[in-house]
This record gives C-alpha cells, sequence and structure tokens, in this order.
C-alpha cells in the first residue's frame, strides 16, 4: 500500500520520535543489538553528531514520524572515509507502506552526492523484509558473520551487503 508521506531531514522536535520508534525496535526486535532502550537525552547527542554528510531523516504521514534512517561513518580509520552505513527504521503502525523504500532511496542519494564510494547494510539473519528492501536497491550479501549477537536468548548472525555508489 501506498501513502502520502513526506522525506525531509530530521529536526531537533522529531527526536522524541526517533527515540520512541527505536525503543520499539530494541525492546521487540533483533533488527537491533541494542539491549536496553535509549533515552530522548541519548539520541540528543546522536542527532548532534550528525549533519550534512551524515544525515538523519524521517518520514511524515499526517504529521506524524512515522520511520527514520541515517548513515554514518563505518569504521574509525581513515581509509574508510569513504564508506557509509546504513538504518533505517519504520513504526511499527506504518510498515509496508514506502517508506522503508524512500527513505533507503533518499539516503543513497544523498551518499552519492557527497562522494561517498561504498554503502553498506549489517543485517541481522532473519530479517527477509529489510534483505528484500536492500537488494531492490542493488545491495549485494558479500558476507555473514555467524553468531555474533545475542539477544532474546538466541545467537544471531549479521548479514553484510554492500552497494558501491
Amino acid at each position: 500500500m501506498s501513502e502520502n508521506f513526506v522525506i525531509r531531514r530530521a529536526r531537533i522536535d522529531d527526536v522524541p520520535d526517533i527515540t520512541r520508534i527505536y525503543n520499539y525496535a530494541i525492546e521487540h526486535t533483533t533488527a537491533t543489538f541494542d539491549t536496553e532502550p535509549k533515552t530522548v537525552d541519548d539520541w540528543l547527542a546522536t542527532f548532534r553528531e550528525h549533519g550534512d554528510k551524515y544525515p538523519i531523516l524521517v518520514a511524515i504521514v499526517d504529521s506524524q514520524v512515522a520511520g527514520w534512517g541515517l548513515i554514518r561513518p563505518f569504521g574509525e580509520r581513515k581509509a574508510y572515509c569513504y564508506t557509509v552505513e546504513n538504518a533505517v527504521y519504520i513504526d511499527c503502525n506504518y510498515q509496508g507502506r514506502g517508506l522503508g523504500s524512500a527513505l533507503l532511496g533518499e539516503l543513497i542519494s544523498i551518499a552519492c552526492k557527497t562522494g561517498f564510494h561504498a554503502m553498506l547494510a549489517l543485517v541481522v539473519g532473519g530479517n527477509e523484509v529489510s534483505l528484500r528492501l536492500h537488494e531492490k536497491f542493488g545491495f549485494e550479501r558479500v558476507g555473514v558473520m555467524k553468531e555474533v549477537g545475542r539477544k532474546f536468548d538466541r545467537w544471531l548472525d549479521i548479514i553484510l551487503m554492500e552497494k558501491l555508489l
């Protein structure tokens, strides 16, 4: 199902909704390996670290933040400076409506314009929705890190996906 929505840069007043959406994922899914909910102050710090080069975007439906996405540096060493990692999270009430595709598409566009060379996605094994989303945008599965995380009393794999920009 598609509907009218707007993708825009996140503003400071979006941070409580970003926090709410992320905390739901922490508490109910394996999409993130965080295990403890984040505070609004935690996300305010993250928000302030991001800028034009590493944006946070939101998807707005009926004046409500229904999803968000970001790109962030991958690795701290200088040779990684042309590589970014993406993350996209959609409010459970708005999934399946094209918001994830719109956010990821815009993040890829921004990464290209910014001059990045590669974008990575670290997707938990079994998250078929995220795997299909990334494959739709040309990401390839380039590796599997077996049992590198533990959440909800089970070992979890990470599938490394890459798109050369």
